[in-house]
């Protein structure tokens, strides 16, 4: 009989790291001590290096797990940690904005993932208005200077945070105790984006000491990074059907319940006579045999610009008083800028009451109206400037005392994270052309006669129409909407302390460990605004007062067929943003609107605060014996949420008379409390068959708990489209069982050749879905029916797939990795999984000597849908990216990197899935680019 009898051994594996969870091999305590030192001075060094200290923590795990490790201190071959990670298989991120921000694992939904920095949570918040408060870490606020490794575990063990059904992120920073004595090492990098045509520059540094003694030592790293971002594309805000272009939708139709003609006096009787028909002859015929096909309703050249801006500090302390007590204290500082513009100018042929009922012509291919022709149809041009910042702040101290028979360890901390929108000014300027637009292959908008586009003073504000006195000088003017102005800010906390201990024994299971934890949560949202209501005469400003230009030469380059898309103006952001915010815009009987949570009942609806408190208890035990090994153990958690948000008292209108007294007697806070306990055991088994060959097995419960948003009381609604969204305080988390076995052969050193099979069974798992709600219409105060999309428990779902891994180092310093993984989803009611790729292939070649290294990143993955949007499920098709680097070291102290990323410039697609429809992929809602970026840094490290 055989088993880990070494309890220093056991005791030196955890003192190192309770979040590697790396067991030691059986060894006597003499060479217990040996590893001990080798692997708390081992400096990684270049891409083998890495690999190879990547496949050792992999090997040794008695989960299954996959780490990426630093190239070298203070670098990573990616500007932020989730574009270093996706090497990893079965890792995938969205790029939205042309960086990754959001990790899927497994083909599960980013907020099924935790994210944790050092085996704790990190808060974090979104910048991007639309955006609501979840689970998801939004990776592009993590500068990767200030990171040592990334473990992702895809198979869960007792002592690790609940809450993840794909798997677990732990990011680990760097301990001053590892490093030599002395290290100080940095970038200056400079980052340029061919479709902006500049760069911006970024400077990091590290410093880390430690005394003689080896007992206390310091690590400071700051880091500034400046970059610029610009998206190009083709957009459509959502759907209309052949029925809405037939009848129309409030405004009139194209062939029935037709517009009013306002230029013609009433008949005898008193009726108003109707304009005449629009879309005739062989337009009716094909409109009418064809009520359910689908189009866009508007096609918009889209123009997208921001500079983000992130500051990051760190600090960490590490003192060892006496040889068994380890303390140690991490603090992370990081304020980002996201300041943003977007510029939309399009043709908005669904308006109800300026598109519906100006079709001409019109082609139907699958289900589709692919092409379209209109005459005097409405033409918007939209500027929404926006200042948005994150800022997150992370503390954290924990103690351990590591003896020979036991270990205990006590653990707290707090992170918060503040965010969102500070304020958005929102600009609106309207036009009429006639146009065609076509999707059938590349998407187009062309334009008959003179290109709006390009005429400024074509583009005025809304501004109304008269009342009774017919005239702008009196109050009974009838306003326009000019735009808006918005704030969004957003609130993540939470405060966390445990206690963990650990007995070790003489014995096949060698070590029990229990521990007690709680943390308690709060994410907050508050929303306000105010329309701007023009008068013409006053506020009907013409977009050529506002520092007309044409956008750069190169606007929609790589997109090809696009009609009159690509010539358009655009105009100073910042002077509209001054103009409105100065009230110079006013009537004179009007006085500045002032932005408030109950000026309207979307903001209001979207104001809210979910607490939760959450109490666990684990016990583990970890055994070995002979070649089997492994542990298995049960967490226990009581999770207590508190979802705060306001409802209207009054059966219609809350909004006409909130804003007078405050929302007082309109709107009340409404709290719903929800308390559960689940109780997730877990095992893992790992046989080392061979001294070459790893068999691992997994069978777990686990929880995943709903967003915040999704767990509040919001609502959105389109007047317009008859659309809307919100949350639900009622949700129950995802339940999941999930099992997974893997094979690895070490076939040669630094190689693996391993496949993986997983499958979660998951219950109560949430989704978005639509149904038909009745509620009041601000356009025209009438009670309707809206489609809104709501998260339900919709009932269970499976996912189960197979990942394949390849690394191997060959001769004259090439080496090659590669994986690829199929997961495939699916819904017991047929409904679409959010972020699931069933495919995903990774290939990365790399080179290495003594002065150069190289090496060659591609990743694909398939369609995956996204979210549910004006009543439409979003898909983003398939995606593909090749990034690059090549480093050459000057000595040992300074070496010169250029690195590559989005080579080869991919369009990042999406569009509306309609069912029955067989063309659906052609009913875009984006269609981006957002240019190669090319990165030179010199690095240097003492």
């Amino acid at each position: 009989m055989k088993y880990r009898k070494s309890v220093l051994s056991a005791a030196i594996v955890t003192c190192l790291s309770v979040s590697a969870h790396v067991q030691a091999q059986e060894a006597p305590a003499t060479q217990a001590d040996e590893q001990a030192t080798e692997l708390t001075t081992i400096t990684v060094v270049g891409i083998r290096g890495s690999l190879k200290q990547a496949l050792d923590s992999k090997r040794d795990a008695d989960a299954i797990i996959d780490v990426v490790t630093a190239e070298d201190v203070g670098k990573f071959p990616a500007t932020n940690v989730a574009e270093a990670i996706t090497i990893i298989p079965g890792v995938t991120i969205d790029k939205a904005f042309g960086q990754g921000e959001k990790v899927s694992i497994l083909g599960t939904d980013p907020a099924l993932n935790r994210t944790l920095l050092n085996g704790q949570t990190v808060a974090s918040a979104d910048w991007f208005i639309t955006d609501q408060p979840g689970r998801t870490f939004n990776y592009s606020l993590l500068a990767p200077q200030v990171v040592s490794k990334v473990e992702v575990y895809k198979s869960p063990e007792a002592w690790l945070d609940e809450g993840s059904v794909g798997g677990t992120v732990n990011i680990s920073t760097r301990k001053p105790l590892d490093l030599d004595r002395t290290t100080i090492s940095g970038a200056v990098s400079y980052l340029h984006n061919d479709r902006i045509g500049t760069g911006d520059p970024s400077v990091s540094a590290l410093f880390g000491w430690k005394n003689d003694a080896s007992n206390f030592g310091v690590i400071v790293s700051a880091q500034r990074s400046h970059e610029g971002i610009r998206r190009d594309g083709i957009e459509s805000y959502g759907t209309v059907t052949g029925e809405n272009y037939i009848d129309g939708r409030g405004g009139g139709g194209s062939i029935n319940n037709l517009p009013i003609d306002w230029s013609l006096p009433a008949d005898a009787d008193g009726n108003w006579q109707t304009k005449p028909a629009s879309c005739q002859g062989s337009c009716a015929t094909t409109l009418l045999a064809n009520p359910g096909a689908v189009g866009p309703n508007s096609i918009s050249a889209h123009y997208f610009e921001q500079q983000r801006e992130r500051d990051t500090l760190s600090l960490a302390l590490q003192f060892k008083p006496h040889e068994k007590l380890d303390i140690e204290f991490n603090a992370l500082d990081v304020k980002a800028g996201y300041d943003n513009m977007s510029h939309s100018m399009f043709a908005f042929n669904g308006n109800d009451y300026n598109g519906l009922m100006k079709m001409t012509d019109l082609t139907v291919d699958g289900g589709v109206i692919t092409k379209a022709t209109f005459e005097n149809a409405l033409v918007v041009y939209d500027l929404i400037n926006r200042q948005a910042t994150v800022d997150t702040d992370s503390y954290d101290l924990k103690a351990t005392w590591n003896d020979e028979r036991w270990f205990a360890s006590a653990h707290a901390g707090t992170s918060k994270a503040t965010g969102g929108t500070g304020r958005q000014v929102y600009g609106e300027f309207l036009n009429w052309s006639d146009y065609s637009y076509d999707i059938s292959g590349n998407r187009s908008l062309t334009f008959s006669g003179n290109n709006p586009f390009l005429d400024p003073s074509a583009f005025q504000i809304d501004g109304g129409w008269a009342g009774a006195s017919g005239s702008p000088e009196n109050s009974d003017w009838n306003t326009g909407w000019g735009g808006n102005i918005v704030f969004k800010p957003t609130t993540d906390e939470e405060k966390y302390a445990q206690v963990d201990f650990g007995i070790r024994l003489d014995s096949p299971i060698y070590q029990v460990r229990f521990g007690l934890k709680r943390r308690e949560h709060k994410t907050t949202q508050t929303m306000g605004g105010v329309s701007l209501a023009a008068v013409a005469g006053y506020g009907n400003a013409t977009a050529d007062m506002f520092d007309p230009r044409s956008l750069p030469g190169n606007y929609l380059s790589g997109f090809s067929g696009v009609g009159d898309l690509d010539s358009r103006f655009t105009i100073d952001g910042w002077a509209l943003s001054d103009y409105i915010l100065s009230g110079d815009w006013l009537a004179p009987w009007q006085t500045m609107p002032q932005p408030s949570t109950f000026s309207h009942a979307d903001f209001v609806s979207n104001t809210w605060a979910v607490s939760e408190d959450v109490n666990a208890a684990y016990l583990q035990a970890d055994y070995s014996w002979d070649r089997l090994r492994g542990n298995f153990g049960v967490r226990l958690v009581e999770t207590e949420s508190d979802s705060v948000g306001w409802q209207c008292r009054v059966s219609a209108d809350c909004t006409s008379t909130a804003a007078a007294n405050n929302g007082v007697h309109t709107y009340e806070l409404v709290s719903v409390k929800k308390k559960y306990r689940d109780v997730l055991p877990n095992l893992n088994v790992v046989f080392d068959a061979t001294d070459t060959v790893v068999l691992r097995g997994s069978a777990a419960k686990v929880i995943a708990r709903p967003n915040y948003g999704d767990m509040s009381n919001y609502l959105w609604l389109g007047p317009q489209t008859r659309t809307g969204g919100g949350g639900n305080p009622n949700l129950e988390p995802y339940e999941s069982t999930n099992l997974d076995i893997s094979a690895e052969w070490y076939f040669a050193e630094n190689a693996i050749l391993a496949a993986t099979a997983f499958r979660k069974n998951v219950d109560s798992y949430i989704l978005y879905t639509t149904r038909t709600e009745q509620h009041r219409n601000e356009s025209n105060g009438q009670v309707e029916a809206f489609t809104v999309s709501r998260p339900e428990n919709a009932g269970s779902a499976k996912v189960e797939g197979v990942s394949l891994a390849f690394q191997q180092s060959f001769g004259a310093g090439f080496g090659l990795l590669a994986n690829y993984t199929y997961a495939d989803a699916k819904a017991d009611n047929g409904d679409h999984l959010p972020y699931n790729s069933k495919e995903q292939l990774n290939v990365s070649p790399f080179f290495e000597n003594d002065r150069w290294s190289a090496r060659v990143t591609y990743s694909w993955r398939s369609k995956y849908y996204t979210s549910v949007d004006r009543g439409n499920y979003l898909v983003t098709d398939d995606y593909d990216s090749l990034d690059a680097s090549i480093n050459f070291r000057i000595n040992d102290y300074l070496s010169l990197g250029l690195d590559g990323m989005n080579l080869l410039d991919s369009n990042y697609y999406t569009y509306a899935e309609v069912p029955g429809i067989a063309n659906t992929d052609k009913l875009v809602r984006g269609d981006y680019r957002t240019g190669r970026r090319l990165m030179a840094s010199l690095r240097f490290q003492f």
